[in-house]
Formats: C-alpha cells, structure tokens, sequence
C-alpha cells in the first residue's frame, strides 16, 4: 500500500430538510388545520482514528466528502428523517488542520478518537409551528439550515515506538526488514527511502513498532535533500535508533549532523532517549571498528552498539535493547 501523510479534502454537512406546508383532510373531520412536520437534520462529518490504518491513501483520491441529506417534513406532523453521518476513518497520529494548512482543529493521537468536523445544517420548521390563537391556518414554513462546509488537510505524523534515523544509505531499511516482517525498498544508493516504513518487532513475547524514516543530510530542515518533509514523523516516536554506518570515515561529523537537523527542526527531538547502533561491521577489520569506537566514545559518551545487517550480527542483542527501551 503505497504511503501518504498530507491530504487536502473538502467536507460538507449534510443539509436540513425543509419543513412541510400541510394542512390536515380527512373525510368526516369538521375542522383540518395544519399539520405539516419539521424537516430532519442533516449528517455530520466525524472523524476516527483507526489504530489498523497507516496512510492517507484513500484521501489520495477522493478529496469531497459530503454527508447525507435530511428528508423533509411531511403532513400529519411527521418529521422527516435526519441524514445519516459520514464517518471517516485515518490513522492514530492525523492532525486536522484548516484551509492555511497552519491553524489546528484536533490531533487525532489515540485510537477510536473521534471529532466532528463538519456539523449537518437543522432541518426546517413545518406550518404547525406557526400555528396561534390569532392565526389558525398559517402557510409559513422555513427552509431547512445548510451544513457547514470547508476545505481542510490533513496530516498524519507516524506513530511508532522507536525511530530509525540516520544519513541516507546507512542501512535503515535493512535494519528494519531483519527486525520486523516489514518489506521496505532495499538498494545500494542514497535515498532509496522516499516514504516512511513501519514494521512491528517482536521479542519475548513482547512488540515494538518501528519506523525507517527516510535519510537525514545536512540542510534538511531548509528542504535539502528530502527536505524537512519526515522529520515531523520523529516527534512521534519515543525513542530514536541513530543507525551509522561504520566504514564511513567521518563518523563523529555525520553523526553530529543529523543531530544538528533534528534540534533546527525541533529541540524536543534531541530530548528523546537515543540508541546508537553501528553497521557494516562485516565491511571492517575488527581493529578498525575497535579504533574507530574508541575515537567516537571520547566524543560521544554513549552505550554503542555493534551489528551487521548483512551477517545478522548483533541483532539480538539490539531487540533485547529496544525492548527495554520501549517496556
């Protein structure tokens, strides 16, 4: 299924029905007068965050969404029927904005969540309403109100308990198809990941969901590269897996890097608990890795962690950690 996290669609309460204009025959009946009923209410927009969804791909094609209808009243004081309300399903983690794609309306961040967006228009009053000492056969009825109506977008921030990030063709994708059954694009070139993946680890009985976001470079946050269009998707996470490829020769300045574009993007992200994990240990000798690591944890006081995505070195090891991590 093919990944979208921005849409723009236009939504539309349902019209009320009008009222009805009646006036009550029946045979042997002396006296009539008015009878007509009120119209139905029209449907409301409501979202719901649906915990088994993960992409905005159904807004990809359909972008008017319009609720039903209340039927008008009808003689002998019967109201009509309201509209019945349009239910619209995204994912946990989508945030409806207005029109300005700026100003806020709800972050739909737990699962069943549920908001009216657009409300349906009340339906019209019919003649019996209208109905006095002074006026016994009133005609007057009223048109039924006009649902509310707007454009809105869109956006869904990926919820997953840890976050892959790293420079691009540091092995993300690779990493997250040995941890999870997930089956990402794999290739030996940058940027191969153009859309966010998700995949669902599990270990001793345990899950974690995992997200590959797509390479950091430098600039990123001012729309080099990939631009700063995934970066929103790492405040979601909980915890950030920092993936460097080892036989990189500039390992401290890639790594200071992407932590660089994460704070210009937002200083909360660099607040989230961080795993740093080596790869390609297969591609160095093991004095290397140790000479590099020492250089490194001068600069970098942190645990590191040592794999081979290729070999499956050390891939328990990292599931026993995120597991700790997350539970």
């Amino acid at each position: 299924m093919k990944f979208l996290d921005q849409a723009k669609i236009f939504v539309k309460g349902g019209d009320g029905g009008s009222g009805s204009a009646s006036f009550r025959r029946e045979k042997f009946v002396e006296f009539g007068g008015p009878d007509g009923g009120d119209g139905g209410s029209g449907g409301s927009i409501i979202f719901t965050a649906d915990k088994n969804l993960n992409t905005l791909i159904d807004f990809r094609y359909q972008q008017h969404f319009k609720a039903e209808r209340g039927q008008d009243g009808q003689g002998k004081k019967k109201t009509g029927r309201s509209g019945k309300d349009l239910i619209l399903k995204v994912p946990v983690g989508t945030q409806i904005f207005e029109e300005d794609n700026n100003t806020l309306i709800e972050d739909l961040a737990k699962t069943d969540q549920k908001i009216i967006i657009a409300n349906g228009g009340k339906g019209g009053l019919g003649n019996v309403r209208f109905k006095s000492s002074t006026n016994r056969a009133p005609r007057k009825k009223t048109e039924g109100h006009k649902g509310e109506n707007f454009w809105i977008w869109l956006q869904l921030k990926v919820i997953a308990d840890i976050g892959i990030i790293g420079m691009p063709n540091s092995g993300k994708s690779s990493l997250l198809s040995v941890l999870t059954s997930a089956k990402p694009k794999i290739a030996n070139y940058p940027f191969t990941t153009i859309n966010p993946n998700l995949g669902v680890a599990l270990y001793d009985n345990k899950e974690i969901t995992l997200a590959d976001i797509p390479g950091l470079i430098e600039g990123a946050h001012e729309g080099i590269g990939l631009g700063d269009k995934f970066l929103r998707h790492i405040e979601r996470c909980k915890n950030i897996l920092h993936l460097i490829d080892i036989s990189n020769d500039n390992l401290i300045e890639n790594y200071s890097k992407v932590r660089k574009e994460l704070f210009k993007y937002s200083n909360k992200l660099i607040k989230k608990k961080e795993i740093i994990v080596f790869n390609k240990i297969d591609m160095v000798s093991n004095d290397e890795i140790k000479k590099k690591l020492n250089i490194f944890s001068k600069k970098i006081k942190k645990k590191i962690y040592k794999i081979s995505v290729l070999n499956h070195k050390g891939i328990i090891d990292i599931k026993k950690a995120l597991i700790k991590y997350v539970y």
